[in-house]
């Protein structure tokens, strides 16, 4: 039998719990959590999204996405804007507040980041990426 920690499925478990740990204990202070910081990350790389493209792109229930976006309104991070093209449905996009949120905590997260990865070098840290980023790039049914 294979001890637990010579699988790799549940070594990528326990990196994500780190992670989050790591990244809810900084985001603490502000009321956010990392689902929201992902929204937020997500919503900055576009103009705006509806709530079902966020639940798919994000991996998240869908009734999760409307709580994060009623908090993230709640805070002035984002807003619901009537969709140009389906007036029955609303893009949630990024505020200007939003966008100073984000540029704000930026240092403080990469520091999160080179804390967790402190073991590996520059290299192995962008094959990890590489490697992390292909896997994540797979669709579900492809």
């Amino acid at each position: 039998m294979r001890g637990l920690h010579a699988d790799t499925g549940y070594l990528l478990y326990r990196l994500g719990l780190r992670s989050g740990q790591l990244f809810n204990a900084f985001l603490q202070e502000s009321g956010l959590r990392l689902r929201h910081y992902a929204l937020l990350r997500f919503l900055a790389g576009s103009e705006g999204a509806l709530q079902r493209e966020l639940s798919t792109r994000l991996g998240y229930d869908p009734s999760a996405i409307v709580g994060l976006v009623d908090d993230l309104e709640r805070l002035g991070f984002a807003e619901r804007r009537p969709s140009p093209d389906d007036r029955r449905s609303r893009v949630v996009v990024l505020t200007e507040d939003g966008r100073v949120f984000l540029r704000d905590t930026d240092e403080a997260g990469l520091r999160v980041t080179n804390d967790l990865l402190e073991p590996l070098g520059t290299a192995e840290r962008a094959t990890l990426h590489a490697l992390l980023q292909r896997i994540a790039d797979i669709e579900p049914n492809a």
